[in-house]
C-alpha cells in the first residue's frame, strides 16, 4: 500500500505550479505587448494637411487685380446712386420751397415725381448689390479654381488624406505627427515667394508675399 505524501510536499508542489503559471502569464503578456507595439510601428499614421484658404487666396496676385477691378466697378454704381440721390434731394428742396404757391394739381404731380424717384433709387440700390455680388463671384471663380488645383497637387504629392481649412478657428489644435501645414508648399506651387519672417516678428502675423 502506497503511503500518502507528507503535507509539506503537497504545499511545495502547489506553490511551484502557481509560480510557473504566473511566469507563463507574464511571458504571454510581454509577448502580446511587443506584438502590439510592433504592429503600431508598422502602421503609418494617416496625415492630413491644413491651410488658411482665405489668407492664401488673398495673397494671390490675381486676387489683388480682381479686387481692384471690383472696386472700380463698385465706384461706378455708387456714383450713379449718388447722382440719383442728389437729384431727389434737389427736387425735394424745390418742392418744399414752392409747395405753398403750387396749385393742387402741380402739388400732386411733384409729390408723385418725388415718390417715383425715391422708389427708383431704392430699386437701383438693391439691384446694384445683386449685380455687384454676381460680379465679385464671377471675378473670383477662376482664382479659386487655380488655388484649388494647387492645393490638390500639393496634397497628392505629400500623400495627404485630406486638407482642412483653418479659417474662423475651425482647427484649434493640430497634432504635429498627423497635421501638416501646406501653406508654403501651395504658395510655391502658385509661384508666390514669402517675405522672410524675422526673429522679432510678432506671433500670429500672416506671412506676406514678396514684392518685386
Amino acid at each position: 500500500m502506497r503511503k500518502p505524501l507528507p503535507a509539506w510536499g503537497g504545499a511545495c508542489l502547489y506553490t511551484s505550479t502557481s509560480d510557473n503559471m504566473k511566469k507563463l502569464i507574464t511571458i504571454l503578456c510581454c509577448a502580446f505587448i511587443t506584438l502590439c507595439v510592433s504592429a503600431q510601428e508598422a502602421i503609418q499614421v494617416p496625415k492630413y494637411g491644413y491651410i488658411s484658404y482665405k489668407n492664401t487666396f488673398e495673397m494671390m496676385p490675381e486676387y489683388k487685380q480682381a479686387k481692384a477691378d471690383f472696386a472700380a466697378l463698385k465706384e461706378k454704381y455708387d456714383a450713379e446712386a449718388r447722382r440719383a440721390e442728389d437729384e431727389f434731394q434737389r427736387k425735394f428742396a424745390e418742392f418744399l420751397s414752392g409747395q405753398k404757391d403750387f396749385p393742387q394739381s402741380i402739388m400732386l404731380k411733384r409729390q408723385a415725381e418725388l415718390q417715383d424717384l425715391m422708389e427708383k433709387s431704392i430699386t437701383f440700390r438693391k439691384e446694384s448689390e445683386r449685380l455687384l455680388a454676381e460680379a465679385e463671384a464671377r471675378m473670383q471663380a477662376p482664382i479659386a479654381s487655380v488655388l484649388n488645383q494647387a492645393i490638390y497637387d500639393v496634397a497628392a504629392q505629400k500623400g495627404l488624406i485630406m486638407v482642412l481649412n483653418t479659417d474662423n478657428n475651425a482647427l484649434p489644435f493640430v497634432h504635429p505627427q498627423a497635421g501638416v501645414d501646406i501653406t508654403e508648399d501651395v504658395l510655391s506651387k502658385l509661384g508666390i515667394k514669402l517675405v522672410p519672417v524675422t526673429a522679432t516678428a510678432a506671433e500670429g502675423t500672416t506671412p506676406q508675399p514678396a514684392t518685386e
